[in-house]
């Protein structure tokens, strides 16, 4: 008998949505399409012959271990200098607190198997990372969300969100992913003084922090917790840390890592087991090889250049060309900022006109938003395209909206 697959599925494939953008998006691969859609690192800034320099190596010292299953955790040398680069930051942590995951997704997904229940209460802001909200749907998370303004999120609507018994709330305080917003030093103080005071852990998910161009940088919300809790050079906060390698080396590598309190990390281990037995050791070996003596620091340097002047020109090519109305964040740094049309317009409507008419293509906002609304708002990467094509594509996208007004 044919089986009847829709009867076979577990509930909570109910819950697994797909991005309601991934439609509209299809659209970008029409030719001569140029998108500032996706979050995509610059592939001329991938380092390339230091990774062909690695893989040689890797493979000529330790090939045989390096293509052999490893632990769960990760490799032992790359927790190490994770450990070690994050320590110099002022967080009190061993390799014991680290570790690797095949890329921030899947961190996001094991922090939903081993905390989420269904029903659970999520604070997260408004709008919010997508990627966290689809890893989290399916296992029953319930958002609640809080209001953000220019110096991040807003201290009565936290306070207010607190109140409704969270099981966590979710940050993304450096050049959040979409709005571009960094979260200021006095509003990370305050976050992490109402968590405490309401006995609601923090998960920091922070893929942007080394990639600033301008102003000084601000102590990460695990850092500031870690200067409170830090017990004996053990870390024992209240802030699990997201991060990855993905926007200073290359995200096909997929790599990242947690930073947890020793107890969360074997819990998130024995999730990840069930997942994948461990992320990829070559992968791993080669990482630590780019990175063990120093090039990370320097590459980022490099990073930061290309990516500030691009920035720059989307910032200068939107005053040049968006009618008024239009209103737009300035990151401090990031991949993205975050455009808002006047009340009243719909950004995918605006997309499917930018796209006919003059081929640009852009994230429209309102998946980024878990509750709703956001309809008038929508994204833009600035890293990716190189100058030329950002204020070309500028200039079109303000011909579409000038249209449209």
């Amino acid at each position: 008998m044919h089986t009847q697959w829709e009867h076979r599925y577990a509930q909570r494939t109910q819950r697994m949505k797909g991005s309601a953008i991934r439609e509209l998006l299809k659209l970008t691969e029409l030719p001569g399409v140029i998108s500032f859609a996706g979050g995509l690192p610059a592939p001329d800034v991938f380092p390339i012959d230091e990774f062909k320099r690695a893989c040689m190596t890797v493979l000529e010292k330790q090939g045989p271990q390096s293509l052999q299953y490893g632990s769960s955790e990760g490799y032992q040398p790359l927790r190490e200098m994770i450990a070690r680069h994050t320590s110099r930051q002022g967080i009190a942590v061993t390799a014991d607190n680290v570790m690797i995951t095949s890329g921030s997704q899947q961190a996001l997904d094991l922090l939903g198997k081993v905390f989420i229940n269904h029903g659970d209460r999520i604070i997260v802001e408004s709008p919010t990372y997508l990627g966290a909200l689809q890893a989290w749907n399916a296992y029953g998370a319930e958002y609640i969300t809080v209001e953000s303004d220019e110096y991040g999120i807003v201290p009565e609507s936290l306070a207010e969100a607190l109140r409704t018994s969270p099981k966590f709330m979710y940050v993304l305080p450096n050049f959040q992913n979409p709005t571009g917003i960094t979260t200021s030093l006095e509003r990370r103080k305050t976050l992490i003084e109402m968590a405490d005071r309401y006995g609601v852990p923090i998960i920091e998910d922070d893929p942007y922090g080394q990639l600033r161009y301008e102003g000084e940088d601000v102590p990460s919300v695990c850092v500031l917790d870690n200067q409170i809790r830090a017990q004996n050079g053990v870390y024992t906060g209240n802030v699990i840390y997201l991060s990855t390698f993905s926007k200073i080396l290359a995200p096909g590598l997929r790599l990242a890592w947690v930073i947890a309190p020793a107890d969360v990390i074997r819990k998130l281990v024995l999730a990840k087991q069930g997942a994948d037995l461990h992320t990829a050791t070559f992968n791993q070996f080669v990482a630590y090889e780019v990175g063990h003596g120093g090039f990370i620091d320097q590459h980022v340097l490099t990073i930061r250049k290309v990516y500030s002047e691009r920035r720059d020109v989307m910032l200068d090519a939107l005053a040049e060309h968006m009618p008024a109305g239009v209103k737009w964040t300035h990151p401090l740094g990031g991949l993205f900022l975050w455009v808002t049309l006047p009340t009243g317009m719909n950004s995918s409507e605006v997309f499917k006109v930018a796209v006919d008419k003059e081929k640009v293509a852009f994230v429209p906002g309102f998946s980024f938003f878990p509750n709703g609304g956001g309809e008038n708002t929508m994204r833009l990467n600035f890293s990716f395209s190189n100058p030329e094509t950002i204020n070309e594509v500028i200039a079109r996208l303000g011909r579409v909206l000038k249209s449209l007004i």
